[in-house]
């Protein structure tokens, strides 16, 4: 079996059985995209055919070219999910990225927007326009429910209840429905009602958000838009999609939500997800005690 054959049956498996989001399904097949190279030009064996030499020369052979220590883990995490694939449909008998040991890797805390810096954000688009209106009413929804921004484009008009104040959002197989403050109710109804039906490229499009063409907002579309945003509030913290998502958590967290309420409203499946934004609080709270205890 040629390495393009294993990298089509690993994708329909991650995309079919594991339910994977298209982040995830990305990094892993760049990762292992990326190994077959190596395996052709160093080793000149296939996936199939590398053994556990040959895979921790791979490894070693990311670190001696600069990767960093979260890369290196991240493309090992990859090898030893494809070689589990390939030992479970018995293309193999033994794994050889079973031994591969991830290096200890401070954890890297996610950054955030203070409150201040959020209302700064969120008052940028200007409700003169329908671009205005919908950044506004996007912007709005994403730190008021923490989505992650496949699912914010991906969100249709019926998963929308303005009276009920809640979004239903679908992802990886599970549905769950956030709340939204009164702002943001406020910024996606007036979008809903005065400018969507105008932006539509056809009448019945499911799409929530749209771009200019009238088609569903685009990853990448948004991407520029919350950049824009970022540039005209003149923040110098580099803003993503997720820095808003590690916003809302945190911005919960030190007003009292507990852990599992947030854990629910982020779709974390496992807590330890979620436990990270515990760790970015104590992190802020020792660095202001720091800063303003008289004897810190």
């Amino acid at each position: 079996m040629q390495n393009q054959d294993v990298l089509q049956l690993f994708e329909d498996y991650l995309k079919n059985e594991k339910k994977a989001s298209a982040n995830t399904l990305s990094s892993y097949l760049r990762d292992i995209r990326q190994f077959g190279e190596y395996l052709d030009l160093h080793a000149e064996v296939s996936i199939l055919d590398a053994d556990e030499e040959t895979v921790q020369s791979y490894v070693n052979w990311l670190k001696n070219n600069g990767k960093s220590v979260a890369t290196v883990s991240r493309c090992i995490a990859s090898l030893k999910n494809l070689y589990a694939f390939l030992c479970l449909r018995q293309h193999l008998n033994l794994n050889p990225a079973a031994h591969l040991v991830t290096d200890k890797n401070v954890q890297k805390l996610p950054q955030i927007l203070t409150s201040k810096e959020v209302e700064l954000l969120l008052e940028q688009p200007e409700c003169v326009d329908a671009k205005g209106y919908r950044d506004r009413a996007m912007l709005e929804l994403l730190y008021a429910t923490g989505m992650r921004v496949t699912e914010l484009i991906d969100l249709n008009l019926s998963d929308v209840n303005i009276d009920a104040g809640v979004i239903r959002c679908e992802s990886r197989g599970k549905e769950r429905y956030i709340p939204m403050y009164p702002a943001a109710i406020k910024a996606l109804g007036e979008y809903i009602e005065l400018v969507r039906p105008q932006m539509l490229a056809l009448p019945d499009e499911e799409a929530l958000f749209v771009n200019v063409s009238g088609e569903r907002m685009s990853r990448q579309g948004f991407w520029k838009i919350i950049k824009y945003y970022q540039k005209k509030a003149k923040i110098e913290k580099d803003i993503t999609p997720h820095t808003l998502r590690h916003s809302f958590a945190a911005h919960l967290l030190e007003n009292g939500a507990d852990i599992h309420s947030i854990q629910e409203m982020l779709g974390h499946s496992d807590i330890s997800s979620t436990q990270v934004y515990s760790h970015l609080v104590k992190k802020q709270l020792k660095d202001v005690y720091n800063k303003a205890h008289p004897r810190a």
